[in-house]
């Protein structure tokens, strides 16, 4: 590939987009006598006058005018390229490990903030379902506290909720008698809804719906309209508040459990930025949640 020489493509690519000598000097830190010669010297080693020179300043030829938008686009190009190659190596990584539910309905519609605040900080996001996700540098998890420096982000207690349109099929839920009667969705087992039930005095109806392997499954169907299912309303907040999930009773079980952030003794310094966010949005949907109920 013989190209020409680059300090002449360069100097002529700024003179031709401000068709001037002297504005390409100025852009450049170089002498307006400068870019003439360098100038010059493309024009001989393609053989074709690229300026007509004039006695107030310069005017670019067909041919100049022609090969002054390749260069500038060939020339963005390359720069367009070298800033991403830039970036990619300047860019932290932060591998966060969480409950699928979490990243639907906690992360997801607040990570655009946090990229805002940090676009150095790129979020390796995985599903972690079963323990401490060994190659993350954070992890969220569910249940009772996992370790002693654990921080917890938000209740995880649950309550029966279901879609709005399960009840104008199947009519109000206003005592738990009528929640006996109704379509019981169950999230793995149905040991769930005999804890609820037995945290309300009353044992478990017979008449129990399907079970999903994971709450996704079952909030799915919960939305269709299928039936009654047990859910974390802290984390559900934003859904019952549009109105797509009614919560039919205050009562709740499982609130000795909690959704928690656990993150090694050493952090880096992008991972510590990462868990204090996670912290302040967490706090921030507490706090919100406080005020609407008050």
């Amino acid at each position: 590939m013989k190209l020409p020489p680059l300090p002449a493509l360069r100097a002529f690519e700024a003179a031709a987009r401000h068709e001037s000598f002297a504005g390409a000097a100025a852009e450049l830190s170089m002498s307006a006598a400068a870019i003439s010669q360098h100038v010059r010297t493309l024009e001989q080693w393609l053989g074709e006058p690229l300026f007509e020179r004039q006695a107030r300043g310069v005017r670019l030829t067909a041919a100049g005018r022609e090969f002054g938008a390749t260069a500038s686009a060939s020339l963005r190009q390359v720069a367009v390229s070298a800033e991403e190659i830039r970036g990619r190596k300047q860019r932290a990584v932060v591998r966060l490990a969480s409950l699928p539910s979490v990243v639907a309905y906690f992360l997801t519609p607040r990570l655009p903030r946090f990229r805002a605040l940090h676009p150095d900080i790129q979020v390796s996001i995985s599903y972690s379902t079963t323990g401490i996700s060994a190659p993350a540098d954070l992890t969220i998890l569910h249940g009772r506290r996992p370790t002693e420096s654990a921080v917890a982000l938000f209740s995880a207690a649950t309550r029966p909720t279901c879609a709005p349109a399960y009840l104008e099929n199947f009519g109000p839920i206003k005592d738990i008698a009528r929640l006996s009667k109704a379509e019981l969705l169950h999230d793995e087992t149905e040991a769930a809804w005999r804890d609820w039930f037995a945290a309300v005095g009353t044992l478990s109806p017979q008449n129990t719906g399907p079970i999903f392997a994971d709450f996704n499954l079952l909030l799915t169907a919960l939305k269709a309209g299928q039936g009654v299912g047990l859910c974390p309303t802290e984390l559900m907040r934003n859904e019952i508040a549009i109105g797509r999930l009614s919560v039919l009773f205050d009562q709740a079980s499982d609130q000795d459990k909690y959704y928690w952030l656990v993150a090694p003794e050493a952090m880096t310094a992008p991972a510590k930025r990462l868990f204090d966010w996670l912290v302040r949005e967490a706090q921030d949907q507490l706090d919100g949640y406080l005020v609407a109920r008050a």
